[in-house]
């Protein structure tokens, strides 16, 4: 098998080592434009679960490697001139230029035949070769010569970044975040080798221009950024090589196989640095193409499409968690301000991976510290509150109303109405999660006319015998828990007229259709939905009252909240969204024309609530699709709710129209419920793919919402708050009186149960691979073997 690799970097060295250790007879040669010794950049990073696969596949460079690093444990957080310390992250830095020769000479040793300052640009003079390895970088030629066949996506992200060196040394990964009067100005900072360490400096467009940055030659801006950070450098120089401001550009290739030429590395996908180092990123796929060719040795192509199919699900997860680390940096105003604490905690949790338990199992000192912020904070609102409670058992005021805890029992559609009359269904659904301990809990979407309705299952409540069948539910959940209930009102719009959720959810009904309504005659199904009627001024006016209508009957039932939907497509979205808003009239053209009639509904609603009484409204935040609703326009939307008084923004995505493409992942919601809340200072509650007690108290620690709601995860249990109580061990969790010998029993198994998988995460994860230099005649230095 012959194979021809461009590009020398981490990842085709790293390829071609491997190829060649398992087939010592094929013929496997390197080109690289740049010289063996020439490098730009300073540091690399790797964490001790990628150390961990080079061990794996390759150990005599494993060595090399490691003993080349700088290692370290604690990640410190600089800010408002105080320090948060989270330890047991276990990282390690390296000179890239050293990482290179070492796979280098490894290569050398094998037999890897590699030939340098040799620009390729045309693939052609491979023709003889097996298998072609595109590895030559974010300007691939090669991806360029077939970019109609790859089709690589380039998002060139917001912030400017330059990559730094300087003599100051660290025993820790740090982040220095300060203030200057155009900006704040963010330093990524670890060591790699004695005497050195990479800073990586990153801020808004805004401030780099503000700085004059743009405007600057190398030495001039290095030596503001040496004022900037005259402390924090410590006397100590900062270093320049070849040190341009640029814009990140997070790369990937809708294929990455074309005939036997594959992308790897750069030329294939790009991770920002604020996750790690693309080197990882790059030789995790150079171990992944390894596998598949040692899978199918003699059949490339089939090799090719297996390393496609087998590695592209785990690069689109860490491009991902980088695509969201990379915007909290971006969006650094937002939590500008915060109390060191909830910062610290949002920045170490921000790209998902790190949660409220898992920073436990890390450092415990650090998540008591954010514990101890959490319940001092709650304490200063006035609330009587345990040293050790978790943030999801606090209570939360919303008016007149408190709510025990911040759980939410989502709204969720059952369909099992009859005339939009709730029955025995609706009891037994709303009081068993009510006695299960939520402290919120919201109705599903209980329409204000039958031609409202979304389907003929869904709940209405347009009449008094509605109203007393809603008493008889809203009397047990207030005698029987210390739940408070939310009563969610809509109207279907263009979405109404449809089957139930477990027939063709969305497509009309076979027979027996009413009349639908919407902003714009747009139907939701192009030539299968109905047309929807484009509303009149007089449509409006008796939408609008029966709103009012309905308001009014859920206060003589006796709720404790009310909420608007104004998501998910339906008739007041489709005000909202200039997807389904069309108009040419006042209600039609700018988010402000397009919030009249919502806003309107909205006020003359607050004005017949009771003003002791909270409101909320539902919003999708996107509708996941170009065009649609803007991050600008979403602002707009929660100023003007917030104006109006809400009191809460129940912050969806989504669902307005049948072609969206949603991002969709663990609480991928939750970063609009941050934006709205930490741009217009208004509670907030998150939801959407929230399963886990453990990342609500990752939200409420990180202060990206207020409350946080689940939906399936009380399908599926009901007692979901109180089975966290006894996770965590909450004394102040209170059962039913009635259900008192399964508390004591659910604490005690729960107890036990996390003890043993606290232990068993101990027990897998990834080992420490620093050196421990022994005492003289002991040995030679070793790795410590500990988990960290």
């Amino acid at each position: 098998m012959k194979i021809s690799i461009v590009g020398g970097g981490p990842g085709g060295l790293y390829f071609a080592l491997l190829a060649k250790k398992r087939w010592p007879d094929w013929d496997i040669t390197v080109y690289e434009r740049n010289a063996p010794d020439s490098t730009f950049g300073f540091g690399v990073v790797f964490s001790d679960e990628t150390l961990g696969f080079l061990d794996d596949y390759d150990n005599p460079s494993y060595e090399a490697i490691r003993r080349s690093f700088a290692y370290w444990d604690d990640v410190h957080v600089h800010y408002q001139g105080q320090v948060l310390k989270s330890g047991g992250n276990g990282f390690c830095g390296c000179s890239r230029l050293t990482l290179l020769q070492i796979l280098q000479q490894r290569c050398r040793e094998l037999g890897v035949t590699m030939h340098f300052n040799t620009e390729i640009e045309d693939e052609g003079q491979f023709s003889d070769s097996d298998l072609i390895v595109a590895a030559d970088g974010i300007n691939s030629r090669i991806r360029q010569n077939h970019e109609d066949w790859f089709q690589p996506q380039f998002d060139w992200r917001r912030n400017y970044f330059c990559w730094l060196g300087s003599s100051r040394e660290f025993d820790a990964f740090k982040y220095f975040f300060q203030e200057t009067e155009h900006g704040v100005v963010i330093a990524h900072c670890y060591q790699y080798e004695p005497g050195r360490s990479t800073w990586v400096v990153e801020m808004a467009p805004e401030t780099w221009q503000g700085l004059g940055f743009d405007r600057m030659a190398e030495d001039e801006y290095t030596r503001v950024l040496e004022e900037i950070f005259d402390e924090e450098l410590d006397g100590h120089p900062l270093i320049a090589n070849r040190s341009l401001w640029r814009q990140f550009p997070m790369i990937r290739n809708r294929r990455w196989v074309k005939d036997n030429i594959v992308l790897l590395g750069d030329s294939q996908h790009t991770a920002h640095y604020s996750i790690g180092s693309g080197t990882k990123l790059a030789m995790e796929s150079a171990i992944a193409l390894f596998e598949a060719v040692e899978s199918r040795p003699t059949d490339v192509d089939q090799a090719l499409a297996e390393f496609e199919d087998n590695r592209r699900t785990e690069v689109e997860i860490t491009q991902h968690a980088a695509d969201v680390s990379l915007s909290w940096f971006e969006n650094i105003n937002r939590h500008w301000g915060m109390d060191p604490e909830p910062f610290a905690f949002a920045l170490m949790s921000r790209a998902k991976k790190l949660t409220y338990e898992n920073l436990q199992l890390r450092d415990q000192s650090f998540v008591d510290r954010c514990n101890e912020w959490f319940v001092r904070r709650e304490r200063e609102r006035g609330f009587e509150v345990a040293d050790d409670t978790a943030p999801m058992f606090t209570p939360f005021r919303l008016r007149g109303m408190t709510v025990p805890n911040r759980v939410v029992v989502s709204p969720m559609a059952q369909y099992m109405a009859e005339d939009g009359m709730p029955n025995d269904w609706h009891l037994v659904h709303y009081g068993s999660r009510a006695v299960g301990g939520a402290g919120l809990m919201y109705t599903e979407m209980t329409c204000v006319s039958p031609d409202a309705r979304i389907t003929p299952g869904c709940t209405g409540l347009w009449n008094e015998a509605q109203r007393d069948a809603f008493r008889r539910i809203v009397d047990f959940v207030h005698q029987q828990s210390d739940t408070r209930i939310c009563m969610q009102l809509g109207h279907s719009g263009r979405k109404g007229s449809t089957q139930v959720g477990w027939q063709r959810m969305d497509h009309p009904l076979p027979e027996g259709n009413w009349p639908i309504y919407s902003a714009s005659p747009i139907p939701y199904f192009e030539g299968e939905s109905q047309v929807p009627i484009e509303m009149s001024r007089a449509d409006m006016d008796r939408v609008r009252d029966d709103f009012v209508r309905s308001a009014k009957l859920a206060e003589e039932a006796g709720f404790d909240m009310l909420e608007l939907h104004m998501a998910h497509g339906y008739l007041l979205a489709s005000f909202i969204s200039p997807l389904t808003n069309l108009r040419e009239d006042e209600y039609g053209g700018s988010v402000g024309n397009r919030l009249r009639f919502p806003l309107e509904v909205f006020e003359a609603v607050r004005a017949v609530w009771p003003e002791d009484k909270p409101m909320s409204v539902r919003i999708s935040a996107t509708d996941w699709k170009e065009g649609g609703l803007s991050d600008e326009e979403l602002s707009v939307v929660a100023r003007s709710f917030r104006d109006a008084g809400v009191d809460l923004i129940d912050v969806s995505a989504g669902q307005t129209v049948p072609d969206q493409k949603p991002v969709y992942g663990r609480m991928f919601q939750t970063p609009f419920a941050d934006k709205v809340r930490n741009e217009t200072g208004v509670a907030t509650m998150a939801v959407g793919n929230i399963t886990t007690p453990d990342q609500v108290n990752t939200i409420l620690m990180a202060e990206r919402a207020d409350l946080v709601a689940l939906a399936r995860p009380h399908l599926s249990d009901p007692y979901f708050t109180l089975h966290a109580g006894a996770w965590y061990q909450q004394p102040d969790v209170e059962w039913h009186r009635a259900h008192g010998a399964g508390r004591f029993q659910a604490y005690r198994n729960a107890e036990k149960d996390r003890e043993e998988l606290t232990d068993l995460r101990i027990q897998t994860r990834p080992r420490s691979h620093e050196v421990v230099e022994e005492p003289a005649g002991s040995g030679e230095g070793r790795g410590t073997g500990r988990a960290a």
